[in-house]
Order: C-alpha cells, then structure tokens, then sequence
C-alpha cells in the first residue's frame, strides 16, 4: 500500500517521527484546560521532547546494512559478530579510544582498550545504531562530533579521526 522508497524514507524517520507524535499527543492534553491536563500534557511533552533528543542522536548512525556481521550492546559491552573477518567483545569502562576511520571504501569504528586491544566494527554493520547509546555513557564525548566525523568518512578516501580519547 505505501511505495517502497517512502517506506524506506520513513522507516530512517520513524524514531522521531513517534518522538514528535507523543510530543504532539503532550501539547493537544496540555491544552484542554485545567491544571491537571495542563500538568501531565506538560509531562507528555517532556517526555516527547527526551525521546526527540535521543531520536535525533542516533539518525548519523542509522544505516542500510551494507556490511558483514552483527554488532550488540549488552550488559556494558559492545560484541561484534563478524561474518567475514573476526569479531570481538570490548567493556566499555576498559575503551580507552575510538577512532572512525574508512578502509577498502567502508567506514569503520576502531575500539581500543588498555591493553592496546583492538576491535574494528564496521559502520553499516547490522545492529550499528546501537552504538549510540554506548557512546553516550563514554565521559566527554561529543555526539555532535561525532555526527560530523560520521558525514565525512563517507566523503574522503583516506578519513580517520580520533572521536574521544579517555583523559587518565
């Protein structure tokens, strides 16, 4: 019923486009008098207005799956399932630098720990976009930056920067 490319397009969009439906639903309560509806409208959009943030965070690393394996985040680890190459598992109290950078037309996330360990991760990785929710818990890391390091390792063919280092 929906024609595939306007799936896909909202399919990107969804997250947020609930996120300003609940912000929406906030506002239409808030506004239909009273101190009462006023006050839980005011909750509503609170809460649509954190789920817009996040929303909006994570849209940089919502990809199509263009890359081998399955990347998951769980119990304050990030695992990598690789299909073609080796994956791996880091703590991220033990992260200590990631790194975006493109190698053979792809980028790719490098995570290393103390003990100089690496994990390379590839951005179009299945389960990707779950990576945003482990870098906001990283102290000092600037979503922002990387959002714009994300735009233009897809531009550049020799890209790599350093997105956060821990401060000892």
């Amino acid at each position: 019923m929906i024609r595939p490319e306007l799936r896909a397009r909202l399919s990107r969009w969804s997250e947020a486009l609930v996120a300003a439906a609940v912000m929406l639903a906030g506002l239409w309560l808030a506004l239909r008098g009273g101190w009462f509806f006023g006050a839980i409208g005011g909750l509503v959009l609170l809460v649509g207005t954190a789920l817009l943030i996040g929303a909006w965070r994570r849209l940089p690393f919502l990809r199509g799956i263009d890359a081998p394996g399955m990347v998951e985040f769980d119990e304050g680890a990030i695992r990598y399932y690789g299909a073609a190459a080796l994956g791996g598992e880091i703590a991220l109290r033990d992260l200590t630098e990631i790194r975006l950078l493109r190698l053979r037309g792809h980028g790719h996330w490098r995570l290393r720990n103390q003990r100089g360990e690496a994990l390379l991760i590839p951005v179009d990785a299945a389960g990707a976009e779950a990576l945003a929710d482990a870098f906001t818990t990283l102290p000092g890391l600037d979503m922002g930056a990387v959002s714009v390091a994300l735009a233009h390792v897809a531009e550049q063919p020799d890209a790599m920067r350093t997105v956060w280092r821990r401060q000892n």
